[in-house]
Order: C-alpha cells, then structure tokens, then sequence
C-alpha cells in the first residue's frame, strides 16, 4: 500500500511497483490508509511523513498499537532528522527522502519482503515472557557442564553456607549467584552485589561494615553497611580477589563468629546473610604467593562452582542467545525475538573470549540497530581491530592480551564513552582508566 496526498507519487511509485509484479493498494491520507490496512491487511506499507487528517507518525503508531509487524518504508521531504529519529523509534522499518530514488525504494521493499518472508519461516522464536531467575526457564541447564552447575545449586540454595564461584570474567558468575539465591532459603530476603574493585579499600571497609557518626571525616551520620542491609539474604562479593589484607583479616572474623562492628562502632552486630564470592583469579596461587590468606580462602570455599568458559559450552549458545535477547528487549523496550539459522551459526562459531558479557554486548548493539523483529546479520558486530579482522586467534594471546583486546572491543562499541564502557565492564572508572594507559589502548 502506497500512502502519499501527492497524486504524482502516488501514480510513479504504483507505475514502477506494478511493472515489478506487485499489487498496489492506494491512499491519499492516514485516516483512509488505516481503513484499507484493516480490511485489505497489505504486506508493507510505504508511506508519505507529512499528510492530512492523520500524519505518518500518527499511522505508524496505530499500525504498532494494533500488533501488526508489517513493514512501514517512510517517504519525506523535509529532512527532519528528528522526525526521522521518532519515525524509527515507532517502528518504521527505513525511510526515503523525496525527490524519490525508485531504484533505492526498490532495494529497501525487496529487502523488507525478503525479511518477513524469512521472518515467517524461522525455526527459533523467543517468547515474550521471560521469568530471569527462575532454574527451569534459566540458561544454566542447556549443556553437560553447566548442567553441572545446576546440580551445585539445587544442592547450595536450600541451605546458607558460604559458596566460592570460580571462572573466567563475563562467565555470568553474577546470574549464577542470583539464581543460587531466588531459587532457595533466601529468596525473600534482599540481593546485595558489591564489586570490591569499584571502591578504594577504605570506603570498600565502610560500604561492607558500614560506620558510625564521627568515624572519619565525612561521617557525618551513623551508616548501615551492605552486610547489615542483607539481612537474611544474600551479599555477593564480586572480584574477592582484590580485597586489602586487612580486610580479609575482618571478612574472616565475619565468616568465623557470624558478627561485625560498623566502622568506629562498638556494638557487635549479627550477620545473618550468605556470604557468595567470585573471582577470575587462580586463588590457590594467590594464596602461595601470600596475597590472599590461606584462611578466608578455605572459609571462603565451603562450597565451590566453577563456571566453564563460553568457548567450552557453546552448544548452549543459542539457549543463551534466546534468554538473552529477552533481557535486553525487556530493557530497550524493542522486540526482536526472530534469528535466522545463519545468524545462529555465525553466533555459535565465534570464539568469546570475553563470554557471556561479550555475547551480550554484540547483541544488545545489534537489538538497537534492528528494523524489525529479525535479528540481523549485518548488525552483529565481531571484529575489533583496524583490519575487521574476525577475533578467533584469540584465545592462543596471553591473559594480558586477552584483556586488552576486549576492553578494546567494548570501548569501540561505545564510542569511547568510557563511563557507559566501565558499567558494561563491571569495573570502576579508575580501573578503566588504568587499563588504557597499562595497555596504552587508543581509537581505532
């Protein structure tokens, strides 16, 4: 269906589409454009911005109300990157600036078609509804390994003891965690996650214990800290690994007699929560180099879960692409819940060297980018370096290596926004910071 007031278009875009074998519906107006998309149901619609009665914005906002994902091509002539911009965000599949390029409009329709054809004869769909933390809808139970995984959690909610997860950075040790934790004892009760490597160790000691009015400078009023605030629920320590020697001589009094004191406090304070934490390190040669006491370290692991790296479960890929993909339309409001085989493989094949939070971050890019419902394959993004060279050499490069190279990749994902690069990073700007100037990384 052609939509435009402009008789001209409407009569050279009818001409050359019915010369390619299509039949045309036409329209001189929104308010007439949506009756005949009710009754006719067309398979795209191409359709002038500006219009009487009821504008192009307007007609693309009823089509998305009304649940249809035909494909809208936008025509103007005015420009208007802003329209354009609130255009896109309804839905609107491209759009095409005035005076018109038939041979342009016919690569877009063609491609348009060609998407919801394929579209309607995917074999993978992602259902809408997306229970996160629920064991039997989760990603942990897809593969051999990580099937693993789930029995140490069935075995580790029911109770409160201590639990030390082990793996690789981006393995989603965090997600295990908070499976571990609603999906037991403690799913009633508050979800605190500290990363020890956000904070310097002074203000890490008063966010743990939390403080008492007076107790340095700044203290102005009495603080509870994350141990307290948890309550009968879960505190995860991310990064365990980096904590102060003398804070590991208080985290093992607090795993030992079950108690602590705020900062410059005196009264001694229960510590009902389960303590889980996570590291990337070789713990075991952090405690021979005498970097880590030997102590907290066997308190610490009461009870351990080693997360297998992307790289050794990626039958399971596509399980994590489709859980995935329903977080990240749950947090962008988009609703791609189509992936062709193709995709699927060139996902499955890749080496993730930065695992589950690299996967995450391609998709999340690609979700933005998409036009309709399909995840496509010229918007997944894997390479890195100057050459688009794609990154499976990289697991034989050094850990150092390893790690330049994705910081790399999240930063140039991010336009160097090195704020946003640090959240998805899970560190601290400062530690950002530090490791582009270690590894001198700079813009591609």
């Amino acid at each position: 269906m052609v939509i435009d007031d402009d008789k001209s278009i409407r009569d050279t875009v009818s001409t050359f589409l019915s010369e390619e074998g299509y039949k045309i519906l036409l329209s001189e107006d929104g308010e007439e454009g949506l009756d005949i998309f009710e009754k006719e149901a067309p398979e795209l619609i191409v359709c002038d911005l500006k219009l009487p009665k009821l504008s192009g914005l307007d007609v693309l906002n009823k089509i998305g109300e009304s649940g249809s994902s035909i494909p809208t091509i936008i025509m103007t002539a005015y420009g208007d990157s802003q329209t354009t911009i609130k255009a896109i965000q309804l839905g609107a599949y491209d759009y095409i600036e005035k005076p018109l390029d038939i041979d342009r409009l016919k690569v877009i329709i063609n491609r348009a078609l060609e998407e919801r054809k394929m579209s309607e004869h995917l074999e993978i769909t992602i259902s809408k509804d997306s229970d996160e933390y629920q064991i039997e809808n989760s990603l942990i139970s897809k593969t051999p390994a990580m099937k693993e995984v789930l029995k140490k959690i069935g075995r580790v909610s029911s109770n409160r003891v201590s639990v030390l997860i082990l793996g690789e950075s981006g393995t989603g040790k965090e997600l295990i965690t908070k499976v571990i934790h609603y999906s037991g004892v403690t799913k009633n009760y508050p979800f605190i996650a500290v990363n020890c490597t956000a904070l310097s160790q002074t203000l890490l000691e008063s966010e743990l214990f939390g403080h008492v009015k007076g107790a340095f400078t700044g203290a102005i009023r009495d603080k509870k800290g994350k141990f307290e605030l948890a309550g009968e629920g879960t505190i995860f320590l991310d990064e365990i690994s980096e904590i102060s020697p003398n804070l590991q001589v208080k985290l093992l009094r607090v795993l030992q007699e079950k108690e602590f004191e705020r900062v410059g406090g005196e009264i001694t304070i229960p510590m009902k929560a389960r303590i889980v934490a996570a590291t990337n390190k070789d713990l075991t040669e952090l405690v021979k180099q005498g970097k880590f006491r030997e102590d907290l370290y066997y308190r610490l692991k009461v009870f351990t879960i080693e997360v297998p790296p992307l790289r050794a479960r990626k039958s399971g890929i596509p399980a994590l692409v489709v859980y995935l993909l329903k977080k990240i339309n749950k947090e962008l409001h988009k609703d791609v819940r189509k992936i062709p085989i193709e995709v699927m493989e060139m996902l499955q094949n890749y080496e993730w060297v930065g695992n589950v939070r690299e996967l995450e971050n391609t998709l999340m890019q690609a979700v933005v980018l998409a036009k309709g419902d399909v995840l496509e394959k010229e918007n997944i993004l894997l390479r890195t370096d100057n050459n688009n060279i794609l990154r499976h050499d990289l697991p034989n490069l050094s850990l150092e290596a390893l790690e330049k190279e994705h910081i790399k990749y999240v930063l140039d994902i991010v336009k160097w926004d090195k704020n946003e690069a640090a959240k998805r990073l899970q560190i601290s700007r400062q530690t950002l910071y530090n490791k582009i100037k270690t590894y001198s990384i700079k813009p591609s």
